[in-house]
């Protein structure tokens, strides 16, 4: 049976077979008999590589312990309000620091990050994933919108829908339309700067050609872009903590 610890782009943990590409924890989320009991656990949302120093726990979820969890590809992290790791993605934890200094002069080191990013992911009111308005051709690829109570990845002219498995279907990009943007806005900003992890920042499926394609808010015509799931990747790593 699936546990419950696939993330989607809006941070929901749902309960999925496929695994995915990139690996990450938001503290302690499960009780001692594994079932998920809170949403987070702190403001340190990081995301991980699959891979690190031949590390590797099993079970998975052990009493008392961070809650492992497992995202589609670096974009989802993204857009669920996640960013890398200080410790198994150090490159990438200075370059995104790097360019975070540039972006709020005033806000160095791990806290302030983390601070800012969960002001930006969390409703302070309903603790549900918070979604910002932005317009649709202004918005990088890598982003995340709300269409159709699903959420789509921008990538290039199109948009591709997510599922756990991979992006099954496109549509074109409407210009001049108003859309509720999932990613937070300081994680579109690194976007828009130019971000190239060391992980993976898209699924393969992301990429795979679709055979027709339909306007928003038609529902004769779906695309499919393949039938490739994310690879079944044995979890032999990733890190326990986030340190500087």
């Amino acid at each position: 049976m699936a546990r419950q610890n696939r993330v989607t782009p809006l941070g929901e943990l749902i309960a999925d077979p496929a695994r995915g590409l990139v690996y990450g924890n938001r503290g302690c989320l499960h009780d001692d008999a594994g079932r998920i009991r809170r949403r987070y656990n702190g403001k340190r949302w990081i995301s991980c590589r699959l891979r690190f120093r031949g590390w590797h726990r099993d079970p998975l979820m052990q009493p008392g312990r961070f809650t492992e969890l497992f995202f589609l590809d670096e974009a989802t992290a993204f857009a669920a309000g996640h960013r890398p790791c200080a410790l198994c993605r150090r490159e990438d934890y200075v370059r995104f620091t790097d360019i975070w200094r540039d972006l709020h002069p005033r806000e160095a080191g791990a806290d302030a990050i983390d601070a800012r990013l969960h002001r930006e992911r969390v409703d302070p009111e309903t603790r549900a994933h918070r979604l910002h308005d932005g317009v649709l051709e202004e918005l990088p690829d890598g982003a995340f919108v709300l269409m159709d109570r699903a959420p789509w990845l921008i990538h290039g002219r199109d948009l591709r829908r997510w599922t756990a498995a991979g992006y099954r279907e496109r549509v074109p990009r409407p210009t001049r339309q108003r859309v509720a943007v999932i990613t937070p806005p300081s994680s579109l900003a690194v976007l828009h700067v130019g971000w190239r992890p060391d992980v993976p920042f898209l699924h393969p499926s992301a990429h795979a050609p679709a055979t027709s394609v339909r306007r928003p808010g038609e529902h004769s015509t779906v695309v499919r872009t393949g039938d490739a799931d994310s690879p079944r990747t044995n979890h032999t790593g990733g890190a326990p903590g986030d340190r500087e």
